[in-house]
């Protein structure tokens, strides 16, 4: 056994088993180290360093509370790359914007962010965490009429969507009892706008009321009196 100098102090120690030193050096440099049975969580070796291409995905997000949009980059690495255990992974983030009021937050949230991912494990904490930030000064719509609380909420969004397409987050599905009851509601709500759309598609002035001779929404005030423009009823005779 060779001599070894320790130049510091030892303030702790530990008594390694010879089982633990032969699983170590049985273990991957690349890859997972450890996962759960349903193989989502992986956590990545601390040797694992970036290779020189990644596969990515850039997102776009327009905002009604700035001029400029926001690109978000996520890439992803591919661990155990061409076997049976082949898994994919996000593994650096990159926003890229020409509004330079954000740039300060930016920098370190994604700096953070990649950190996360770079540790494995399960990172889909993070985006229930952006998610719930709210913006002191209001959120705002989508065009789609989705409500936003801030634009950290929404890059949670897009993080969300990019660990479902890469299958790391199951896709939220709605049940066939509550898919029946939207449907009820959509169908209600097309029945009640087309019954408006028969009197607001009409030749008579907005507003007009139903006339009780001839069941026409045409009845206008004329000269003090309520007149029916389609059969001309009068209540001043």
């Amino acid at each position: 056994m060779s001599k070894v100098n320790i130049g510091k102090k030892i303030v702790k120690y530990q008594v390694r088993k010879k089982e633990e030193t032969a699983a170590q050096d049985k273990a991957p440099v690349r890859g997972e180290l450890k996962a759960r049975k349903d193989g989502k969580v992986v956590w990545m070796h601390e040797k694992l360093e970036r290779p020189d291409v990644l596969i990515g995905s850039t997102y776009k997000i327009k905002t009604p509370v700035s001029d400029h949009a926001m690109y978000v980059t996520i890439n992803d690495i591919m661990l155990n790359e061409g076997t049976e255990h082949e898994h994919r992974r996000p593994f650096e983030i990159f926003i890229n914007t020409k509004n330079l009021d954000h740039f300060q937050w930016i920098v370190a949230l994604t700096r953070i962010i990649s950190a996360v991912f770079r540790k494995g494990g399960d990172v889909a904490f993070l985006t229930e965490e952006l998610k719930a930030v709210f913006d002191p000064r209001g959120g705002y719509w989508q065009p789609g009429g989705k409500f936003m609380p801030s634009i950290v909420a929404e890059l949670g969004f897009v993080i969300e969507r990019h660990l479902q397409t890469i299958g790391l987050m199951p896709a939220e599905e709605m049940d066939e009892s509550r898919k029946a009851l939207i449907e009820t509601k959509r169908k209600e709500w097309a029945d009640r706008d087309r019954q408006a759309d028969a009197f607001a598609e009409d030749k008579y002035p907005e507003g007009a009321q139903l006339c009780a001779k001839c069941s026409t929404a045409a009845v206008v005030m004329m000269d003090g009196c309520m007149t029916c423009l389609s059969c001309g009823d009068s209540k001043c005779g």
